[in-house]
């Protein structure tokens, strides 16, 4: 065989060394992500006593195709729907958190003696938390189920699309070296246009390609279509000026709202596993002993920062956003750690050049560290809580309670339908113009070079004009006649004729922004005809209102669109038990709803309600049983639970946290050994002579009562018989094949002795 590449080799020498060290970290109770660093340090060039990764380069390749994974499997997590369910409640709390660790974070760099772009990464490094380290860190410790996880996992959605965003504007600021206001507004407006083509675009096309195209889909080629599609995104964004991070995040983020979404992301599973491993060992291949050693006051200086500001604005945050002073704390304590996002700046930083070296070294040693005390951080939040509350005026009773918890009940006056249909109106026209502005963008930028270079004469103008405004026609339709139909227009329209006249002001204003919009269509194809262009946007905009095929187009795409938006939504509210305003209302009143998965081991199996009594020993009540597809509301105490039951309930946080380990522990390692045993084996049982079972059938024999085994098939005279009947007479030499467990096939000839016959 010719010569290995060393690409192979330093592969092979990253995954063997990672996979022995991660063994080792959980044994010993770490996170794996810091099993992969430290893996990663012992192959780099900074550790001698152990072979080195011989071509870093192509690891940095791996490394890329990591972090395009990573964000991918983000994006899947991620879903916009979700964003918008969570609310201005976690993004408040989100908001002052990271601006105040972005400020902090700024400020020990100025103090340190930085340069700005190093505190401005700095800053940017440690305002997020790790959303892996916090997943792993309460499942192994059994809080994923409590309310202040709900509040962290809400948070952490915002965060991911604020780093995003921040991705963009840091890479700005690096290449100009300055803050300039209008490249960098320009800049976001392009992004936020880029992220509504993508969202809507891959919301109308890819749910139904992958609906049209079903029955063809098994693992393998919806596994092939999927990282496709990912790479293409990538491909995309990088060509259109945004980072791979970005544009695998945004088509993950897409496939979020397919109903297919629970099986990609079951298939993408190992290969973010695979590569996010590589990218984390690359991490760690970058650490240096002599800068940590260097910079070791620096490294414990920032860790206590990140800590303690993350514990003392997550907590306010938390508590601005209405939550109870104990949930807040808890989400604080929690959120005490920065992780992947933050080695991804860094790296964004490193490749352009604009960061000192001895940065990333020191943000992956803080990472480190701060992730190794984040269990203990989440086990002290409740005696800190319990310190607090002892301490706390009563007349400050409301910050313990939280003031979401007071609006309870309380009923909220009736918009006016004129704020109604304003908020509707403006909204339709925002997305719709957007959309819009999209295509004009896109034709300016690749239809109308292409078109022009090829047909340069009036007709390769025409041809712009007019494929351009086709393509704009349902969305200028939809600007202009959404909500005219409404109950709230209706209303307004009828009551009196000062209504009549604002909303046909509102009217003539959608026209004329559809009449802006084919000007900007027009102008650049026929600067000299100003005022023709005018009375030429206004017929078009006319015809296109008016237009039958039109209208019915652009009900179409809409009705395509938001089939395929809700699609997934529908199909998980047929899958629900318990409605979601009903779980928001036992929120707010520190209940909630929880589904619990029945473990295959678990000592509840067999088990009815009535034994097990949850209401007792746990203080849950038990709403529903789901078995399959079948759901069993209410259900009484006569039925029984079986593996993989789901079980909906609803109690506290501490309740369910009993549930949980009620129903969810597994057997000790002794029974699940001993179980194991009773497996089914093979022997044989030879007929001699004197055997009482000479002469007899084999229905007289009774196996299956008797010795609890099964006779399979039997030899005679060096003949296998399979498929005989039960009235066959046993013979001197018969070979009887006998199945069943082992003791019992042990002590098949001992039931069958003289003396037991």
């Amino acid at each position: 065989m010719g010569h290995l590449p060393p690409l192979i080799h330093d592969l092979a020498l990253i995954l063997i060394t990672a996979g022995a060290v991660t063994i080792l970290f959980k044994w010993l109770k770490q996170p794996v992500v810091l099993g992969y660093i430290v893996a990663g340090f012992l192959a780099g060039p900074n550790f001698v006593f152990f072979p080195s990764v011989g071509d870093a380069v192509n690891i940095s390749i791996w490394a890329d195709i990591g972090v395009i994974f990573l964000l991918f499997a983000l994006g899947l997590e991620f879903s916009f729907r979700k964003l918008i369910t969570v609310g201005g409640s976690a993004s408040i709390a989100t908001v002052i958190t990271m601006g105040s660790m972005m400020a902090i974070g700024y400020l020990v760099g100025h103090l340190l003696g930085w340069s700005t772009m190093d505190c401005i990464f700095l800053g940017s490094m440690i305002s997020m938390s790790s959303t892996t380290i916090i997943i792993k860190t309460l499942t192994d410790m059994g809080m994923q189920k409590q309310k202040f996880a709900n509040i962290v996992f809400a948070m952490l959605i915002v965060e991911d699309l604020v780093a995003i965003l921040m991705m963009v504007i840091l890479s700005t600021f690096a290449v100009s070296r300055q803050f300039k206001g209008l490249e960098l507004v320009q800049n976001l407006v392009v992004l936020g246009v880029f992220l509504l083509i993508w969202f809507i675009g891959g919301i109308y096309l890819i749910p139904s390609i992958l609906k049209r195209f079903q029955k063809y889909l098994n693992n393998e080629t919806l596994l092939v279509i999927v990282i496709g599609l990912c790479l293409g995104m990538v491909l995309f964004a990088s060509n259109v000026g945004f980072s791979a991070a970005l544009g695998a995040f945004v088509m993950g983020s897409i496939l979020a709202e397919t109903v297919e979404m629970k099986r990609i992301e079951h298939l993408v599973e190992p290969l973010k596993n695979l590569f996010g491993a590589v990218f984390f060992v690359s991490v760690g291949m970058m650490i240096d002993p002599a800068i940590i050693v260097e910079y070791i006051g620096v490294i414990l200086l920032i860790s206590a920062v990140v800590v303690i500001g993350m514990i003392v604005f997550s907590t306010l945050g938390v508590s601005a956003s209405g939550q109870s002073l104990k949930v807040a704390i808890q989400s604080g304590f929690c959120l005490s750690q920065i992780g992947e996002f933050s080695f991804i700046i860094a790296t964004l930083g490193a490749s352009l050049g604009v960061i000192d070296k001895f940065l990333y070294p020191v943000i992956v040693a803080v990472s480190t560290l701060t992730t190794f005390g984040t269990p203990y951080c989440i086990k002290a939040a409740i005696p800190v809580y319990g310190y607090l509350e002892k301490r706390i005026p009563a007349k400050w009773n409301r910050l313990l309670k939280g003031y979401s918890a007071e609006g309870y009940g309380t009923t909220v006056n009736r918009k006016s339908e004129w704020n109604t249909l304003l908020k509707n109106v403006i909204s339709v026209v925002v997305t719709y113009l957007l959309i819009c502005l999209s295509i004009v963008f896109l034709s300016a930028q690749f239809f109308r070079p292409w078109v022009l270079q090829e047909l340069p004469s009036i007709w390769g103008r025409l041809l712009v004009a007019v494929v351009t405004i086709l393509f704009m026609a349902p969305f200028m339709r939809a600007l202009v006649v959404r909500k005219n139909k409404s109950p709230e227009f209706k209303k307004l329209w009828s009551d009196n004729s000062l209504n009549r006249t604002g909303l046909t002001m509102l009217l003539i204003s959608r026209y004329l922004i559809c009449i802006f919009l084919v000007l900007i269509v027009l102008s650049p194809l026929f600067p000299n005809a100003t005022a023709v262009l005018f009375v030429i946007s206004m017929f078009v905009v006319i015809l296109i209102t008016w237009s039958q095929a039109v209208k019915k187009q652009s009900r179409r795409m809409e009705q395509i669109f938001i089939e395929n938006l809700n699609r997934k939504e529908r199909m998980e509210e047929r899958m629900t038990t318990v409605q979601k305003k009903t779980v928001k209302d036992l929120l707010d009143k520190d209940i909630h709803v929880e589904e619990i998965t029945v473990s295959q081991q678990s000592p509840s199996v067999g088990k009815s309600l009535k034994e097990i009594n949850f209401k007792q020993v746990a203080g849950v009540n038990v709403v529903s049983v789901i078995r399959g597809s079948k759901k069993i509301n209410i259900p009484d105490g006569n039925v029984r639970l079986y593996p993989f039951d789901k079980l909906v309930v609803v109690g506290s946080d501490e309740e369910i946290q009993k549930c949980l380990n009620r129903i969810a522990q597994f057997q000790v390692d002794g029974e699940q050994e001993d179980e194991a045993m009773h497996n089914i084996v093979l022997s044989n049982y030879v007929i001699e002579a004197q055997s009482p079972l000479v002469g007899k059938t084999v229905r007289e024999l009774n196996t299956r009562e008797r010795a609890e085994c099964m006779i399979i098939g039997i030899d005679r005279n060096g003949h296998s018989i399979s498929n005989f009947t039960a009235d066959l007479v046993l013979e001197k030499d018969d070979v009887l094949w006998i199945a069943g467990e082992k003791n019992d096939v042990d002590a098949f000839g001992d039931c069958y002795s003289e003396k037991n016959v």
